[in-house]
């Protein structure tokens, strides 16, 4: 919610201020007025003069008793969601307060927004009494994510023969969050979920041997063949070993944004269903338990995230869900041309399930890309196949594109990969992903 912030009558400037403000009626009057004192002068007629001045003086005692309106008004805005799905509507609720003593006279309310948001919103408000508000409220929408600022909110003063009209502005922004689209995806099992994929997540003793045991205090309820007794005889007190303690499953989930990677832009662009696929995939393992990393083909992940990434439980959840949505929000194309440092950063560790969303691969970084499957548990890639997604579907395909070259580079090498064509809907391919891995399982013990 933006703070209240006031518009004041009183505000600094000279005549030339309101003078600014004179409509075309004020500017016409005052021309016209001009134009007849002057004629009047010359034919002698006092009538003449005296209608002049009138036309003259009348946009002028206007714009100076407009200027000098001495009442306050202070105005907020709140956003209702402030993070919002891309294609769906945000409400925008504004609020003025009179905090003057006087009634305000006619008011135009007008915030300022992106033009991708819709057109510039206005409102007429009527008088508002002494200590009275008055409330109103628009849509936004965005087919577009990214983060769009609000404001300033200008409020704009007219006189009731609409001479002169004066515009103030308040001081406040708020920024709206347009995030990628998140669709729902099923709880299979993918490879890699022995090493702590849902209920079977994989459990180490707090320390290595007898000698190393560090036990703490005997708790009631404590099961007392867990006692500790050298321990006990040690401090005095009954002690008892360290239960097991979980270790959380881990996922990574890799966004190539390499921008030789895709072509096209837009909302339907294969890079902004990568983007898209990437938030569903954050959003399903952090909902499914799992330690989430978000990683580029940069090296770079999200400002805040731990070693092993962002817990996925109750409040911290929701909160790391805030924190990954506003970074792929504003993601954007890399001049990286390679993924040797989003390599790097997985050659240091962090095993577990690697969900990769990869655009066109040539050769050499499909061999990169195959030697990321050492490092991980399980692996999945989503590769874009970049000829459905540039051709038109009734055009022929272009023979010899080598993507079907790099998805077998990457199924020798243990990813099970996933061609993505074009709009292709990421539960079914996420559902494929599942029956080749199960596929290749089934062919892995026969040939065992």
């Amino acid at each position: 919610m933006g703070a209240p912030a006031e518009a004041d009558g009183e505000e600094t400037g000279g005549i030339r201020t309101a003078l600014a403000g004179l409509t075309t009626r004020g500017r016409s009057f005052l021309a016209a007025g001009i134009a007849a004192v002057i004629c009047a002068y010359i034919l002698g007629q006092s009538d003449l003069r005296r209608v002049g001045l009138l036309l003259a003086v009348l946009p002028l005692i206007c714009a100076a008793v407009l200027y000098r309106t001495r009442y306050r008004v202070a105005g907020s805005r709140r956003l209702s969601p402030a993070r919002v799905p891309a294609g769906s509507e945000a409400r925008v609720h504004l609020r003025m307060d009179n905090v003057s003593r006087l009634p305000t006279g006619l008011l135009m309310l007008q915030d300022r927004v992106p033009y991708v948001l819709g057109p510039r919103p206005r409102f007429v408000l009527d008088r508002v009494e002494p200590g009275g508000r008055r409330e109103v409220s628009y849509r936004v929408r965005s087919d577009l994510r990214g983060r769009y600022p609000l404001g300033p909110l200008q409020l704009r003063l007219t006189d009731p023969f609409g001479m002169c009209e004066l515009t103030r502005s308040f001081s406040t922004f708020d920024t709206l969050t347009v995030i990628p689209k998140v669709e729902p995806l099923p709880p299979i099992r993918l490879s890699g979920e022995a090493k702590g994929y849902g209920d079977g997540r994989q459990r180490s003793l707090a320390l290595a041997g007898e000698d190393d045991v560090i036990p703490r205090g005997y708790r009631y309820g404590d099961d007392l063949r867990r006692v500790h007794w050298r321990s006990t005889a040690r401090y005095g007190e009954l002690m008892v070993r360290r239960e097991e303690q979980p270790q959380r499953a881990r996922c990574t989930v890799l966004l190539d944004t390499r921008g030789g990677a895709y072509e096209g832009a837009g909302p339907d662009s294969a890079f902004e269903w990568a983007v898209s696929g990437a938030a569903s995939v954050l959003v399903h393992m952090l909902e499914r338990g799992f330690s989430v990393r978000l990683l580029t083909d940069t090296g770079s992940s999200v400002p805040g995230e731990g070693a092993d990434g962002f817990a996925g439980s109750g409040h911290e959840s929701a909160e790391a869900a805030g924190l990954m949505m506003d970074t792929l929000a504003v993601i954007d194309h890399s001049d990286g041309t390679g993924l040797s440092r989003a390599y790097d950063v997985l050659r240091s560790g962090n095993e577990g399930l690697l969900v990769a969303f990869l655009g066109d691969l040539d050769e050499e970084q499909a061999t990169v890309a195959a030697k990321m499957r050492q490092r991980s548990g399980g692996a999945v890639a989503f590769v874009l196949d970049p000829d459905t997604w540039v051709r038109e579907p009734s055009d022929v395909p272009a023979p010899g594109n080598g993507h079907e070259e790099r998805l077998r580079m990457l199924r020798e090498s243990g990813w099970t990969a996933v061609s993505v064509p074009r709009a292709a809907a990421l539960t079914e391919l996420w559902r494929q992903a599942d029956r080749e891995r199960t596929g290749l399982a089934a062919l892995s013990g026969e040939a065992r």
